[in-house]
């Protein structure tokens, strides 16, 4: 869930925190239409991520093979999941891996048909920029009591407030297998956990694991070296983004053999969406006997063109003026959200570690497939892990640590020639990927609306939640079922109280 884009804290990172168990969840088929509205005609989705192609699916579910899907794509489809080819091989460069529990993920790879990867098992550890501070072994029961040993009862104290976090988030699916939907971020998340749920978009992660007992100690070492592997950022982050990003260092992490931008592409060809390879430069409102259209402008290879849409649901991001989409016509105008993005660069290097620098003269030493970091002035990275390909043979192994190995480097800046002198004894090839991946969430202070207009909705609203492959689906599928509702004014399905009750009562 959870913290799904462009990467997630590497898989062998898991281990060093106790794995998170969640009962297993249910279905139910979603409620018929309301009322005798004529179903939209044509409907635009503003981007090809997973959100994007998530949504486009969830639309088509609801409103019938009929309506008309057209995805506007500038880049390429799959957005924040993306790979880059080494030697012939493709390696993923933007989100990695998906938890066990992000169930519209599991449910997207199964109606696909797509498998997920074989995991390859490697160690991990945090370094501190002079020494590892924790370091994990072959031995479970050894990587518990190393836990105990340096931090006392503070692993499980997170272990215990992660787990309540992720109990009363997994309500969503329930939520979503009725039908139901949100108008506000606040209301979906009070919907899960009250004001408690809130508050947590407002207090820091630090604040709240002190306040349940987790040692400064452990957060300086532990969580820090999470976050930054996740998100790039601090323990100031809001808590409620850390708790994602949390529960997805918990184990049973996943991906999907051949790259997880495959969910993307099978999603649209399997809607048999419209994708314009365009960039949107504009949406206008329009009115005609009583009804309103919005026109989307866009930009492609042949020049200017525009469409008209019954519904509009941007799926990129509208933070910051990072697209540059104007709407013109809307009275009160859609004022400009505030809040920034964090720039995520992804390295990915073929070459020879140097492991001199992590106190490992005899390169064959070496044993850990991930190493995370402390916030230390000194370090100029913040996680790195040798990765595999996406796809992975059965007889695939890892390169042994004296071997040249792909590695895949986190920092906040382009590793410079010094830097990556540091890192490595010698290199063949860097790829080099800036991502404007995260809200910076030490600034975001209000969360934005999911609703910009009748039939005109902001789906990357979510990610100032949280964000995740999985936060950006849920997202989808909350716009997807509130657009169906107002369209046929079932107004019973938004925005309902007390809904763990209305849920049992219609099992």
């Amino acid at each position: 869930m959870m913290a799904e884009a462009p990467h997630h804290p590497p898989p062998a990172a898991s281990r060093l925190l106790l794995w998170l168990a969640v009962a297993g969840m249910w279905r139910a088929p979603c409620a018929a239409a309301a009322g005798d509205a004529a179903a939209p005609g044509k409907i635009a989705v503003v981007g090809a991520g997973i959100g994007g192609s998530s949504v486009a699916h969830f639309l088509q579910q609801h409103f019938g093979p009929q309506v008309q899907l057209d995805v506007y794509e500038k880049d390429t489809v799959g957005g924040r999941l993306a790979t880059v080819t080494v030697n012939k091989q493709q390696y993923e460069s933007g989100g990695a891996s998906i938890h066990s529990l992000n169930l519209h993920m599991q449910d997207f790879v199964k109606l696909l048909g797509l498998k997920h990867r074989r995991e390859v098992a490697g160690k991990s550890a945090i370094f501190s920029g002079e020494q590892f501070v924790l370091e994990e072994t072959d031995w479970y029961l050894l990587n518990l009591f190393r836990l105990w040993w340096h931090y006392g009862m503070s692993f499980l104290r997170l272990q215990m407030w992660v787990e309540e976090v992720m109990e009363k988030f997994m309500r969503i699916y329930k939520y979503q297998a009725h039908g139901y939907a949100f108008t506000h971020l606040e209301k979906l998340l009070h919907s899960l956990g009250g004001d408690a749920f809130v508050n947590m978009t407002q207090r820091s992660v630090a604040e709240s694991l002190l306040e349940v007992g987790v040692t400064q100690r452990f957060i300086d070492d532990v969580i820090v070296a999470i976050l930054r592997a996740s998100y790039g950022q601090s323990v100031l982050v809001p808590a409620f983004a850390g708790a994602m990003s949390l529960a997805g260092a918990q184990g049973n992490m996943w991906a999907v053999e051949g790259g997880n931008k495959l969910v993307c592409s099978g999603l649209l060809k399997l809607t048999k969406a419209n994708i314009i390879q365009a960039t949107v430069k504009a949406i206008s409102l329009h009115n005609s006997e009583g009804k309103t259209f919005y026109q989307v402008h866009y930009e492609d290879e042949e020049g200017q063109g525009s469409s008209f849409y019954d519904i509009v649901v941007i799926a990129t991001q509208l933070h910051n003026s990072k697209n540059n989409i104007t709407f013109q016509n809307f009275d009160p105008p859609i004022a400009e959200f505030p809040g920034l993005f964090r720039t995520t660069v992804t390295s990915v290097v073929h070459g020879y570690l140097n492991s001199s620098y992590f106190g490992f003269p005899d390169p064959k030493l070496f044993p850990y497939a991930s190493v995370l970091t402390t916030d230390t002035p000194s370090l100029f990275f913040n996680s790195m892990d040798n990765i595999c390909p996406v796809n992975v043979s059965g007889t695939f192994r890892r390169k042994q640590p004296q071997d040249a190995a792909v590695w895949r480097v986190h920092s906040q800046h382009p590793l410079e020639k010094q830097e990556l002198k540091i890192l490595f004894r010698s290199y063949y090839s860097v790829q080099v990927t800036e991502w404007q991946a995260y809200p910076d969430y030490e600034s975001a202070k209000t969360l934005p609306p999911i609703i910009l207009h009748d039939n005109l909705y902001y789906l990357n609203s979510m990610e100032w939640v949280a964000s995740s492959m999985e936060m950006a689906s849920v997202a989808a599928k909350n716009v997807a079922l509130l657009a169906y509702s107002l369209w046929y004014r079932d107004l019973e399905k938004i925005d309902q109280k007390d809904l763990m009750h209305k849920v049992k009562t219609e099992l």
